[in-house]
């Protein structure tokens, strides 16, 4: 697990733009820091520098110096610089042994490097895990950016007159932009206001964009031109889903390095720590966000269940005043990003790595099983399936709830507005704060070409293209990889998931969800968890408003303003604030959005100005 960077530039660039790069991903990677820099012909650099590969890693697996990145083949020909981890890949290192290749470390980057050079960008198929990788192809004059099925990994890239920029954040791409491509998007703004976060492919830089989970990037050399291309789409494979799960946490358990479990009273981590369990592995500690006298503290289920299965325990309290961190967790945020939850994951990863390096998750299991209660009332409404009332228009009002929000959601197809069930403003809220922008979109989701069967394969299907990579998958990379934590995610194992996909919907969808589950945590029957209330992950998010960040009401609305150019109205800001702490307490969230909203794109500013001087 690692952070990565680089450029392909058809004018010179300084060492100092490269080392800046590089040090924008000292977090993800604290563990060695290198960097490759050619000469336009892809000579070594001297004064003039075009082209380079950048890596900082955190040594899982094989941490020895010689596997560190980025790493090139034998013939010299064929770089790589690659985020992430592959498993299950021993098998196919024989086959290429067979072809003549030779293996001089135990990391799975190397065997990513051989597979390449041996099969062409088709190796995909044989990969098995998360990845963000960058390989360079000097033989053909290619660079390819590749995602991981999932999107557990990121990657966000700039092609500007013909120059390609790459990176793990938009940080380490930032220094590489021209002084006058540095500007804000507009339309990423407002898709933040719309959804808490920026999905994939904007980003909150006009010249900026995130690859898609699932796609490949190719940059031509020669001609300078990019192709991104969709590599998977997932398909029904039956097979025993049982010893699946359990082949996919096995494969996620080897490391190099100490291995922990993240471990909440719910339903998916729960398996994950039964399945451990009954194998053997009673020596894994588990880690547990805990929040002292809040109705929402799990960490007494949590032990209990750990107790059960022989599995150490240790509650780790999330922090009741989180100002003196505030900066520090929006900046590891990267770029607006207002998942309450952020915060405490933030927290339980500090405590976390100063214990391990590698934890498993239960995250995926709500996208696999239908578990969110977003999808039982949007079911209710699938008899409206294409019908939607184009003459309803978005009224400017900052209510939050009521028939704006109804009509909202019915000037769209139901599908469509399945994106409003978990949303930050409404659309006549987003124009109540941006009244010049004169119209706003619906939703900055990704549809499919061709809608699925049935409306719960449908509603799964786009929580797969949008929420489940550009929301908990990034949440999770970017809180744990600022404290050089490796996640890992069994229950998003791509044959797993293809496996479960094969299940027929009225044995994989229960109410209570994820009884499905059932006979992989028996254990636990007298606990039960399965019968249990669904908590999240929620943080005291009124006494954070309400005393610890209060201060930070005070000219809200003026700074973004200023920040945002005018886009947003100062004085609809300033009223909305007045709203929420005049009592109306619905609006808790929408509130740290905007102070989210208003420090990060404080630093970003900060940073592009920098910038533009050094």
């Amino acid at each position: 697990m690692c952070g990565i960077a680089g450029f392909f530039s058809t004018d010179p660039v300084s060492r100092s733009t490269a080392e800046r790069m590089l040090d924008t991903l000292r977090r993800r990677g604290p563990d060695a820091q290198h960097q490759v820099l050619w000469d336009a012909a892809f000579g070594a650099a001297g004064d003039q520098i075009h082209n380079a590969l950048l890596h900082a890693r955190l040594s899982i697996i094989d941490p020895r110096p010689l596997a560190d990145q980025p790493m090139v083949n034998d013939a010299g020909d064929i770089w790589i610089s690659y985020n992430g981890e592959v498993y299950d890949w021993k098998n196919d290192a024989e086959e290429l042994r067979r072809r003549g290749l030779s293996f001089r470390t135990r990391s799975d980057t190397e065997f990513i490097l051989k597979a390449y050079e041996a099969w062409g960008i088709e190796f995909l198929s044989r990969l098995r895990g998360m990845f963000a990788i960058a390989i360079v192809d000097l033989r053909k004059d290619q660079v390819w950016l590749i995602r991981d099925r999932m999107g557990l990994k990121p990657i966000v890239y700039s092609h500007i007159e013909g120059s390609l920029a790459f990176g793990s954040t938009l940080r380490s791409v930032l220094p590489f932009l021209p002084a006058d491509r540095r500007g804000f998007s507009g339309e990423g703004i407002d898709a933040y206001l719309a959804h808490r976060y920026i999905p994939a492919p904007r980003t909150v830089f006009e010249h900026v964009r995130r690859l898609e989970n699932g796609h490949w990037l190719k940059f031509d050399l020669r001609t300078r031109q990019i192709e991104t291309r969709r590599y998977w789409n997932p398909q029904p494979q039956p097979a025993q889903w049982l010893p699946l799960l359990d082949e996919a946490i096995a494969i996620r358990t080897v490391a190099d390095r100490p291995l922990g479990v993240f471990l909440s009273s719910g339903i998916d981590s729960s398996v994950i720590a039964s399945r451990l369990s009954r194998s053997g592995m009673r020596d894994i500690q588990t880690f547990t966000a805990a929040f002292p006298g809040s109705p929402m503290d799990e960490s007494r289920q949590a032990e209990a269940i750990a107790r059960v299965l022989g599995l150490p325990n240790l509650p780790i309290d999330i922090p009741t005043r989180i100002s003196a961190d505030f900066e520090r967790i929006v900046a590891d945020l990267d770029e607006p990003f207002a998942d309450p939850s952020s915060i405490p994951t933030w927290y339980l990863a500090r405590e976390t790595t100063r214990h391990v390096k590698v934890v498993l998750g239960g995250d995926g299991g709500d996208e696999l099983f239908g578990g969110y209660k977003r999808i039982e009332k949007h079911l209710r409404s699938r008899w409206r399936r294409g019908f939607k009332l184009d003459w309803l228009s978005h009224l400017a009002d900052p209510q939050p709830k009521g028939w704006r929000k109804w009509s909202s959601e019915l000037r769209m197809s139901w599908l469509e507005s399945y994106s409003l069930r978990f949303s930050g403003f409404t659309p006549g809220q987003r124009l109540f704060l941006q009244p010049d922008r004169g119209a706003v979109a619906n939703t900055y989701w990704r549809f499919p070409a061709v809608e699925a069967d049935s409306p719960m394969a449908a509603l799964l299907e786009l929580d797969w293209e949008n929420y489940l990579p550009e929301y908990i998958l990034r949440k999770a990379d970017l809180c744990t990889m600022a404290h050089g934590l490796e996640l890992r995610a069994p229950l998003l194992d791509h044959l797993l998931y293809q496996a479960l996909l094969a299940v027929p919907e009225n044995l994989r969808f229960t109410r209570p969800p994820k009884l499905f589950l059932r006979p992989a945590c028996t254990e636990l029957n007298d606990i039960d968890p399965f019968n249990q209330k669904k908590r999240g992950f929620n943080p005291p998010l009124a006494n954070w408003l309400g005393v610890d960040l209060a201060d930070r009401f005070r000219d809200l609305g003026e700074r973004l303003a200023a920040v945002t150019g005018n886009q947003m109205s100062a004085a609809a800001v300033t009223q909305l604030v007045a709203r929420y702490q005049g009592g109306y307490t619905a609006l808790a969230e929408q509130m740290l959005q905007l102070l989210i909203l208003d420090e990060s794109l404080r630093q970003l500013n900060i940073l592009r100005r920098d910038m533009a001087h050094a």
